[in-house]
């Protein structure tokens, strides 16, 4: 699978700004290429879907945070560390809607903080409520401060 078969959009992000009313965070990943690949990779040995905890989404930085850097999203299975997916994106774009779940978060009971939306060309596949979100350096270390993860968990 090529990251080019992904597009990326998130909603829900921009009250953070402007102080309005909290929306919960989503994003969507369409899915152009060959939907057998990607719903395989979505697949347990037990042939059912992956559920959101078994699954982990983060952020790999490409360049140092400041400067106009993109990352690679990605989404592995918890269980074997294989990659799900990956993505390029522009990070602040990413750590702008990381910023939004924190927001969503704070005031909100949700077990979610946001919402991830996986879609094979523009038909939903399969949608997680997921409540962290790490972000890693260049070289491969957890940014803590740029991460979304629930008060509670140690890494």
């Amino acid at each position: 699978m090529r990251r080019e078969h992904f597009t990326l959009d998130v909603s829900n992000v921009d009250w953070v700004e402007t102080d309005g009313e909290p929306a919960k965070p989503s994003v969507s990943i369409d899915f152009t290429g060959p939907a057998t690949d990607l719903r395989e990779r979505l697949t347990g040995p037990d042939g059912d879907v992956l559920e959101a905890s078994e699954t982990d989404a983060a952020l790999r930085l490409q360049g140092p945070l400041g400067e106009d850097t993109d990352g690679v999203v990605s989404l592995a299975n918890r269980t074997t560390g294989e990659f799900l997916l990956e993505l390029n994106e522009d990070a602040d774009n990413v750590l702008r809607f990381i910023r939004a779940a924190r927001g969503y978060g704070e005031d909100e009971t949700d077990e979610g903080r946001y919402e991830i939306e996986i879609l094979f060309d523009g038909e939903e596949f399969v949608s997680y409520d997921k409540g962290t979100f790490l972000v890693y350096d260049e070289d491969g270390n957890l940014l803590r401060q740029h991460s979304l993860i629930p008060s509670g968990i140690e890494l």
